[in-house]
């Protein structure tokens, strides 16, 4: 679990900040992260130290620091480099995040969340600092208070994916506003594409297109229910619950979310842009929505029915799969619609 944990925050979180060498001997700086990979946390601590008294100023280095205690289970040792980290100038969110790692995993609640507080305030538009906030309330099962804090990292920073996969996982959860399970669930798949995460989101996705149209009135009652965008969605997709009559499968949906997207086009793209729904659209006019369709539906859930699926239909899934590699599903500010 250190391992993944570790090579996640090295290769991801930290990707922004992570080649930032400054002044410091990048041999020496290297060598200790090196150290931190390999699981030797005190000779990386060792020489994580001499690459920071080389060069002071130098924030990567200390956050490194932090982080090695962490991984090394000595969070006071995390917390007490930490505070100090965060005291510096130019302290960037990825600081307040290690810190807030360690105080986390002694259960330092308060002390967690003022330090949220302080964080947020300093960067109010941190899609990470949002996703740890409402992560810091579902550690105390407080998820009414967490999905507030994903809600709003969604809107903040619309490229940041974690705050998507939770807050679908949330409203799948709880069975409620299952048209935000949808599309909060493709939204993440399609920002993270290849991660362990995906396959779960494609699985939620199956069973919440499921339980929507094997319960013809589900969508009807969703619509009442909602207002704006949601219920512009759940409406379109209610019309197209016909071609859903022979069951709920990758070829079915590709039907009715075909229907939907050229209704939805007809009526509603301008008032609600929603880049989803441009990139679905996209797809169907490049003849790659069955294969996207059949990746997002029966990869995860069917692996062997995919194998097959993509055997047959080899020129047109390689088609999508290139696509997939090639392309950057970025989100514009301003499509967060609030419900």
């Amino acid at each position: 679990m250190k391992k993944l944990l570790l090579s996640f925050f090295l290769g991801g979180l930290l990707t922004a900040t992570s080649f930032a060498q400054d002044s410091a001997d990048k041999s020496l700086y290297d060598n200790g992260k090196a150290f931190m990979r390999q699981g030797d946390y005190e000779n990386a601590l060792m020489v994580l130290k001499r690459a920071a008294a080389q060069d002071p100023s130098n924030l990567n280095i200390k956050r490194d620091i932090v982080f090695t205690y962490y991984l090394s289970r000595d969070y006071s040792g995390a917390i007490a480099e930490g505070k100090k980290l965060i005291d510096q100038p130019g302290a960037d969110e990825f600081s307040f995040q290690t810190l807030g790692l360690a105080y986390k995993a002694i259960a330092e609640y308060k002390e967690c969340e003022k330090l949220y507080k302080k964080a947020i305030k300093a960067y109010p538009n941190s899609g990470v600092l949002y996703n740890e906030f409402g992560e810091l309330y579902a550690m105390q099962q407080k998820l009414d208070e967490a999905i507030q804090y994903w809600e709003k990292g969604i809107e903040v920073a619309p490229n940041y994916s974690t705050n998507y996969y939770n807050a679908a996982r949330y409203y799948d959860q709880k069975g409620t506003k299952t048209i935000w399970v949808l599309l909060y669930g493709e939204t993440f798949i399609n920002i993270e594409s290849l991660s362990d995460k995906t396959s779960m989101m494609k699985k939620i996705l199956t069973d919440a297109y499921k339980s929507l149209f094997l319960s013809p009135d589900k969508l009807k009652t969703i619509a009442k229910q909602s207002n704006g965008f949601a219920q512009a969605v759940a409406e379109t997709l209610s019309k197209q619950s016909d071609a859903a009559g022979d069951g709920v499968t990758a070829e079915s949906l590709t039907v009715i979310r075909s229907k939907f997207i050229a209704e939805w086009f007809s009526k509603y793209a301008t008032q609600y842009p929603y880049r989803l729904f441009d990139h679905q659209r996209q797809l169907i006019m490049d003849n790659s929505f069955d294969a996207y369709n059949e990746w997002v539906f029966v990869s995860a859930t069917s692996p062997d029915t995919y194998t097959t699926w993509v055997e047959s239909h080899k020129e047109s899934n390689d088609k999508f799969m290139r696509l997939l590699r090639n392309r950057v599903f970025k989100i514009p500010t301003g499509q967060y619609y609030a419900h």
